[in-house]
């Protein structure tokens, strides 16, 4: 079957290539690239399909679309507004394209809390050679516990490399039903704050919805450990910054390694910058070889989806924005 799909604008060269690619590979798809929102509001009229943004006034003059394809695994916040959320279109994103990138960097923040770089690193900085007592300074992974709030993809791979690191690996999931590789306990979202408690490092993978913003709070850092780490590499909205910067500074944990932010580029002058036991990196977690690839594989396969009326890939639940 037959379809037309626009491509919205902000366009790159990137997407204009897939453009050219999916028009060549797939003659039963009318590809419009709409290099500007007057192109896009005269194209998105008779449009079955769409790529990237669709603000609300471009819904409002679609009269066909049925699907719409957004263009990040989990994208910024107002991407989902009520009026998408109440339309027919079906939505799908890009997860499952950053599992192993991103399973990666959550292990980098690990295995450097756990040898102390939070402590080396600014001591490099400074030109000074202290050592620490012997036995201290160093979190034994095999008698760590690692609790990994959200076990989709990301989760599920971060929870099978903690695992290999022999730490023992629970977890919290709103979906998931089967038990990932490596994860010894799967909870419920609404046991958090009783699994708090038991972990030696927290990590967040879970993305921004209504029911994870600013989820992560005072309250919730002063459930865990004090010599806990947290690390988050899910969205920077799901975790209230003012409250990691005061349990932070009032030692209710050890430590946080961060690579998503309440408020991006975070700012120059905000505290994290110089607390002791904070590393950061600017979101960047899932970057790494084939992503473009794998996301214009999605976007080809979707389109098959539509020709030949099969299941698309990663349908979006509009009402929790994933």
């Amino acid at each position: 079957m037959s379809f037309k799909l626009v491509m919205l604008p902000p366009q790159t060269d990137i997407y204009r290539d897939w453009g050219r690619k999916l028009a060549a590979a797939l003659p039963e798809v009318q590809v419009v690239v709409a290099e500007g929102a007057q192109e896009a509001q005269h194209a998105i009229v008779d449009a079955d399909a769409a790529f990237g943004p669709l603000p609300l006034d471009l819904l409002q003059r679609a009269q066909k679309l049925r699907w719409l394809q957004a263009h990040h695994a989990a994208p910024p916040a107002g991407y989902y507004y009520p009026e998408l959320v109440g339309h027919p279109v079906v939505v799908t994103n890009m997860r499952e394209i950053y599992n192993d990138h991103i399973g990666a960097h959550i292990m980098a923040f690990v295995f450097a809390f756990a040898r102390g770089f939070h402590y080396y690193i600014p001591q490099q900085l400074r030109r000074e050679w202290t050592k620490p007592p012997e036995d201290t300074g160093v979190v034994h992974l095999p008698e760590a516990t690692a609790l990994i709030v959200g076990l989709g993809g990301i989760g599920a791979e971060a929870a099978r490399l903690a695992a290999a690191a022999g730490m023992t690996v629970i977890g919290t999931d709103a979906r998931r039903t089967d038990i990932p590789p490596g994860v010894a306990e799967m909870h419920k979202p609404e046991a958090l704050d009783t699994l708090l408690p038991r972990a030696d490092f927290v990590i967040l993978t879970v993305p921004h919805t209504p029911a994870t913003e600013g989820f992560f709070n005072r309250a919730r850092f002063r459930r865990m450990k004090p010599g806990a780490f947290f690390i988050n590499i899910g969205r920077g909205k799901t975790t209230r910054l003012d409250d990691l910067v005061a349990a932070l500074q009032a030692g209710e944990i050890a430590g946080a390694g961060l690579d998503v932010y309440e408020e991006e580029p975070l700012p120059a002058d905000h505290p994290l910058w110089t607390i002791p036991g904070v590393l950061m990196t600017p979101h960047m977690a899932g970057y790494g070889p084939y992503l473009n690839d794998r996301r214009y594989r999605i976007l080809l396969d979707n389109c098959r989806a539509m020709i030949g009326g099969g299941s698309l890939r990663n349908v979006v639940d509009k009402s929790n924005w994933f």
